[in-house]
């Protein structure tokens, strides 16, 4: 259209002028709205962003204040066990909804759940009777077992006979009391201030080391009296003429010495109900011994593990190396046999406790760890024992 006019006039008319002039006053206008439209969008943009990260945050009270709940707890513990600051722990305790949460009301603080199950994992994998007994969690003082060791009895009905009376079953009531195990590891102050110096896994290893000492020991030989009644506190009698509340045993035949038969005789001994999932307990020095031993066609009872990890096994039926059972002398009670995971019970509480006392042994610093655990035979039926001796 320009064109046009141009070729009819050497000027531009006034026509033209206005069409320029609104088309480049349309032009700016529209890079104007273009600018603010843009400058819109990226506050919009960063608006959504923060919204966004405030929306992943996790949530927590104002009581959490600046620390990340998963892990709140844990630095919390980590800066009482090496300066003795508590608040973090205190705080933690006005957070949680169960105020045991983090303090005992007998003094102390629990540890934390990952330092716990550290503790708890090794106490479980370690060899001792723990390892195949059956383990319960309890929050009362004791935990009753109910065993019923009797047959209701049966018969055959018929129309014309009158039925009799079957036998009453027996419940027996097994209590097992919970007592209290405790360790107490020290420490340099100048230790606990090295940052580089893992506290928590240090004082892990301490503790479990510390229980799984008094444990094993007490699951074998413990009289009952503050600690857990072992396998070997219950009275023995020859298994041919057992009865409940003792504990069977089947003699060697040599004083002092274990022979193939008598390994047999033991595992025969066991109620046919057990064996499926009975396992051997014996100490090293005993299992040197046993694995020595082959039956008529010169075979070895013993057979090591096919994989790595694998127990060791006795005609087929797996062997926990203990080293608190005795080790074979004349008339000892060397090699126990059954199933444990219904002959012997395992109580405890699962929370873990620790009192920090900076007092008692300066320049060093005291960890007060105690636990709660019991333990006792609960079927005494479940259970054999291999006695060197001649009767």
């Amino acid at each position: 259209m320009e064109r046009m006019v141009d070729d009819m006039g050497d000027e531009p008319s006034g026509a033209v002028v206005e069409i320029r002039r609104a088309v480049g006053d349309f032009v700016h206008d529209f890079k104007g709205f273009q600018d603010d439209m843009t400058t819109k969008l990226q506050q919009t943009e960063e608006r959504m962003t923060m919204l966004d990260r405030k929306m992943t945050l996790p949530a927590r009270t104002p009581l959490a204040g600046a620390v990340d709940g998963g892990a709140s707890h844990q630095k919390a513990m980590n800066a009482y066990i090496r300066n003795g600051d508590d608040d973090g722990l205190r705080g933690l305790e006005l957070e949680s909804k169960a105020l045991s949460a983090a303090v005992n009301s007998d003094g102390g603080y629990l540890v934390d759940p990952q330092t716990s199950d550290r503790v708890k994992s090794v106490l479980n994998a370690t060899a001792s009777i723990r390892a195949i007994a059956s383990v319960v969690q309890v929050e009362a003082t004791s935990y009753d077992v109910l065993v019923d060791h009797a047959d209701v009895g049966a018969g055959w009905a018929s129309e014309s006979n009158a039925v009799g009376e079957t036998a009453t079953p027996q419940i027996d009531r097994i209590t097992i009391p919970l007592h209290e195990l405790s360790a107490l590891p020290k420490a340099s102050q100048r230790l606990l201030d090295d940052s580089a110096f893992d506290i928590e896994a240090w004082l892990a290893g301490r503790i479990a080391d510390k229980f799984l000492r008094a444990e094993a020991s007490a699951f074998i030989h413990g009289d009952g009296i503050d600690k857990p009644k072992g396998i070997l506190a219950h009275n023995m009698v020859d298994n041919d003429v057992w009865s409940w509340s003792n504990l069977g045993y089947v003699p060697t035949g040599v004083d002092g010495e274990v022979t193939a038969d008598s390994v047999v005789d033991l595992v025969y001994a066991l109620g046919a109900q057990y064996r499926s999932n009975a396992s051997f307990v014996m100490s090293s020095k005993t299992a040197g011994r046993v694995r020595k031993l082959k039956d008529l066609d010169g075979r070895f009872l013993w057979s090591d593990g096919l994989a790595h990890g694998e127990p060791a096994r006795l005609m087929g039926y797996p062997v926990l190396v203990a080293e608190d059972m005795p080790d074979v002398a004349m008339n000892s009670y060397s090699v126990a046999f059954g199933d444990f995971a219904a002959g012997y019970t395992v109580a405890e509480r699962p929370d873990l406790r620790i009192l920090r006392d900076p007092f008692s042994a300066k320049p060093h610093v005291l960890f007060y760890a105690t636990k709660r655990v019991g333990g006792d035979v609960s079927d005494f039926a479940a259970i054999k024992l291999l006695k060197f001796g001649t009767a």
